[in-house]
C-alpha cells in the first residue's frame, strides 16, 4: 500500500557548525544568531535562519543558501576567539523533506527515532539515522526534513523513492 506522502531533495542549504560555551557563542554572532534553544534536540527560529542545538556546547546554524556570504560575514570565523568555533560546512549535507499525512510512517521505516510528536514536538532536532546513515532529522510544516552525507543524497533518494511507492 502506498504512503500519502511527498518527498523532494531540496537545495543545498547554508550550514555552519558551532562549537564552544553558549555565552561566548552569543557574545561573538551578536544577533547573527536566532536565540539559543534551551533543550537539547531542538531547534529556533528568526530572521530565516534555524538553529539547532545538537549536543552540549553544539549547535548547527541553518538558513538558505543566499544567506551564506552574509552569515559568513556576521559570524567572521576567522577572527572567532579560541574558545569557540564556527565552521561552514554548507555542502556536507543533502537535505530531503517529507511531507503529507503518512510523513510519521515513512520516517518510522527510514529511522528508529521516536518521531511521535509526544517526544519529537515542533521545534525537534537531532542526530539519529535514517536507513543506517547518519542522519540529521528535523520537523519542518507537514513533516520532516532529513539530511544525509552529500555523497548518499542519490541512495537516501532511491530508498524514499522505494519505500513510497
Amino acid at each position: 500500500m502506498p504512503y500519502d506522502v511527498t518527498f523532494e531533495r531540496l537545495e543545498t542549504q547554508a550550514l555552519h557548525d558551532l562549537k564552544g560555551p553558549r555565552e561566548a557563542l552569543a557574545a561573538w554572532a551578536g544577533d547573527a544568531l536566532p536565540p539559543f534553544p534551551d533543550q537539547p534536540n531542538t531547534k529556533t527560529e528568526a530572521g530565516g535562519a534555524t538553529l539547532m542545538f545538537i549536543g552540549p556546547d553544539h549547535w548547527l546554524l541553518r538558513a538558505d543558501l543566499t544567506r551564506e556570504g552574509t552569515l559568513d560575514a556576521a559570524l567572521r570565523p576567522a577572527e572567532a576567539p579560541p574558545e569557540i568555533s564556527l565552521v561552514r560546512v554548507s555542502d556536507t549535507l543533502a537535505w530531503f523533506r517529507i511531507t503529507g499525512p503518512d510523513a510519521a510512517e515513512v520516517m518510522a521505516v527510514a529511522c528508529p527515532m521516536d518521531l511521535h510528536t509526544s517526544r519529537f514536538g515542533p521545534d525537534g532536532a537531532g542526530f539519529t539515522e535514517a536507513f543506517g546513515l547518519k542522519a540529521l532529522v528535523t520537523r519542518c510544516a507537514d513533516g520532516f526534513d532529513l539530511a544525509v552525507e552529500q555523497s548518499f543524497g542519490p541512495m537516501v533518494a532511491d530508498y524514499l523513492t522505494r519505500v513510497i511507492s
